[in-house]
């Protein structure tokens, strides 16, 4: 029997192309119950394993794959020229393109700093609200532009100090996040479906139930609430605690965890509500961010059950001085050129946000574990259409995948895959006979295979990488009131454009007197602001300053390193307090052993040089430090204070600080050092 089959297969395959002939191989070779490797070539056969899709054996509810938009990693892209803007947008959120981002998470701010900077809050007191403030509200806008579907969340990373006193768990704080939910639906017709709690932050059951009855009561009982959004060994209490607490397992719709390497214990994955990935990612775009993440999201699902996985960032839309540099799928993070990257990590999304949507169902009879990677497959809700996702990340070799339908339909499977070398490229379809097709996967590659069309490698082609040309002026003049100014980067306190109080013209003030309510222990003393290129070597950097009597203002210069805590950014500091007394410090700042420990030599760097200048009470004074090769000088109201030679810091941006009595600025500029 197997010999006559074996003869009409031969005669069909006289009849085509040898190009045809290599994608009907493998077809004949399951109709022979054999893989290409049986019936082409007897010896070397890849290891073969048999994969079963069938609805029948249950599966749980995809979700989705989301981006968490948070820390102050997108600050940067508002800034970019309009046409660029749009197009990593596109990337980002538009079907069928690029990475089709499914969620959207974005941080409710509290003006403290997060990660790489502040978000914006839209209460700065109990009588304030301001629902323009930041651009995460833009950012969500944006999403819902490409794609309608786009699911909307948020959390709080901090709060602003006049929360509870204080205190974040509190009913301020319950009615905080009330006033964002609101405030986004009536001001920007945004519906966001859930909220978190504290990120990364120990959970108080009470403040959850009071946090339910507070959206419940303001006409919000449809957005769900997400706990505990935590990453520590004590991430699961939440479940042990919802376990014996009937009202806040009804509180809590969804279980989000932070970093969990794709495991779940069975307490969390039997809790009776789904389990979250609600902060995941490798914090890279490069090819090894690419196959980490091809990883996390197929097994999120295959080890722990995990039906959403969101990621941070989305894109690296901050200064490379910063924490974490290079989070995101994509890099724009130089809108003075327009400039920014498509990396692998892209594609590697693609592989599942455009083969398959939230109402999804997986298919758990073929989510498993195979030989160096995973397979996971879905099913869309009427049952017409189904996809599998495989990745072999670990794989040393080739193997032959077989796999049986059963209750699907029998239709043609697309394929894509994506490799080191070539990212989303797609093959030969498959043609499926009697229920069965296989497929030889190569090791360190994503494969997605699917019943449906559409799928598209999106491009567009962005400008060249550019240096931030010389000289860079800013007068603030053309902004409106309360804007933040272009490029400026606030690591703490806010930093906004406001009428000159002693005459024409704008100023840039920091508005806050106090900080917020921290997010664990990333604290930053006092208020300080960066702009511009690391690449930035001998320049001036120049100021007008007002500085209160009992405060200071500072300038920085070949900043390289912003800490994540109270130290001073790595690089050079001129300060100038209000009654004259003045220093300049080399500060040096390492990364530590961990990529978000940064650590100093010493809370405030060596000293260079100091004195006194005279100075008159809130008077203004024209501030500028310098930098040629080794050479270092520091200029107030055009009197050269010193020139130090010192070679510590040879490039970097330039900043501006001051202390929680605040400091106006005017005309600031960078110049080539003359």
């Amino acid at each position: 029997m197997v010999v006559c089959l074996w003869q009409c297969a031969c005669v069909f395959v006289n009849m085509l192309s040898f190009n045809d002939f290599m994608r009907s191989a493998n077809v004949i070779g399951l109709f022979l119950g054999l893989s290409i490797g049986a019936a082409v070539a007897q010896t070397n056969a890849p290891q073969s394993k048999v994969i079963e899709l069938n609805p029948a054996a249950g599966g749980r509810l995809f979700e989705g794959v989301g981006a968490v938009s948070a820390g102050a990693s997108s600050r940067l892209l508002i800034e970019y020229p309009e046409k660029q803007r749009r197009e990593v947008l596109d990337y980002l959120f538009k079907p069928n393109f690029g990475a089709g981002f499914q969620h959207l998470k974005v941080e409710i701010g509290g003006e403290v700093n997060s990660t790489d900077g502040i978000e914006l809050t839209h209460m700065r007191s109990r009588e304030d609200e301001n629902y323009q403030r930041g651009y995460e509200w833009w950012l969500m806008e944006e999403a819902k532009r490409r794609n309608d579907d786009v699911i909307l969340d948020c959390l709080a990373w901090g709060a602003p100090g006049w929360i509870g006193d204080g205190q974040y768990y509190s009913q301020d704080m319950a009615d905080y996040v009330v006033k964002f939910l609101q405030g986004a639906k009536k001001i920007h017709h945004l519906d966001i479906a859930y909220t978190g709690i504290w990120n990364e932050t120990s959970h108080n059951s009470n403040w959850i139930k009071l946090l339910r009855r507070k959206l419940d009561a303001a006409g919000l009982p449809k957005v769900g609430i997400v706990a505990a959004d935590d990453y520590d060994r004590d991430g699961w209490k939440i479940v042990d605690d919802m376990k014996t607490d009937a009202e806040l397992r009804a509180a809590v719709a969804y279980v989000g965890v932070h970093y969990r390497d794709s495991k779940s214990p069975a307490a969390a994955q039997n809790i009776g509500c789904p389990l979250w990935s609600s902060e995941d990612g490798p914090w890279r775009g490069d090819w090894n961010g690419a196959t980490r993440l091809a990883r996390t999201i197929n097994r999120n699902y295959v080890i722990g059950k995990f039906t959403k996985t969101e990621i941070w960032s989305p894109v690296t839309s901050y200064y490379d001085s910063l924490p974490l540099p290079g989070s995101g799928v994509m890099r724009a993070n130089e809108p003075w050129s327009g400039h920014y990257e498509v990396q692998p990590a892209v594609w590697a999304v693609a592989h599942t946000t455009q083969f398959a949507s939230p109402g999804w169902r997986y298919l758990d009879s073929a989510c498993q574990i195979i030989n160096g990677g995973s397979v996971v497959a879905l099913e869309s809700p009427n049952g017409k259409n189904y996809s599998l996702i495989i990745e072999t990340m670990d794989a040393k070799s080739p193997q032959t995948l077989e796999f049986q339908i059963t209750n699907l339909p029998n239709k043609t499977l697309l394929v894509w895959r994506t490799s080191k070398e070539i990212q989303f490229e797609e093959l030969a379809e498959i043609h499926p006979i009697m229920g069965k097709f296989s497929l030889t996967v190569e090791p360190e590659c994503i494969y997605s295979l699917t019943t449906m069309s559409g799928q598209r490698k999106g491009q567009h082609t962005p400008p060249a990488s550019n240096v931030l040309s010389f000289p860079y002026t800013d007068d603030f003049s053309s902004y409106k009131p309360s804007d933040s100014p272009r490029l400026f980067s606030d690591q703490a306190g806010v930093f906004e454009v406001h009428k000159r109080p002693d005459g024409p013209g704008n100023v840039l003030s920091e508005v806050l007197r106090q900080n917020g309510i921290p997010w664990h222990s990333h604290v930053v003393s006092n208020p300080e602001t960066v702009l511009g290129d690391l690449n930035w070597k001998d320049y001036s950097v120049r100021v007008d300053a007002r500085i209160p009597t009992n405060g200071y203002a500072q300038l920085l210069g070949r900043v390289t390193l912003v800490p994540q805590n109270d130290k001073l950014p790595n690089g050079y500091a001129f300060k100038i307090t209000g009654t004259g007394d003045w220093e300049l410090r080399a500060i040096h700042t390492t990364v530590g052993p961990k990529p978000w420990d940064f650590k100093t030599t010493g809370d405030t760097g060596t000293p260079l040089a100091q004195g006194t200048v005279k100075s008159s009470t809130n008077s203004w004074h024209q501030l500028e430090l310098g930098f040629n090769g080794d050479r270092i000088s520091v200029t107030a109201d055009r009197e050269i204070l010193t020139e130090v030679h010192d070679a510590s810091h040879t490039h970097g941006q330039a900043g501006l600080g001051c202390d929680w009595s605040g400091a106006d600025f005017a005309h600031f500029s960078i110049q080539p050092f003359k």
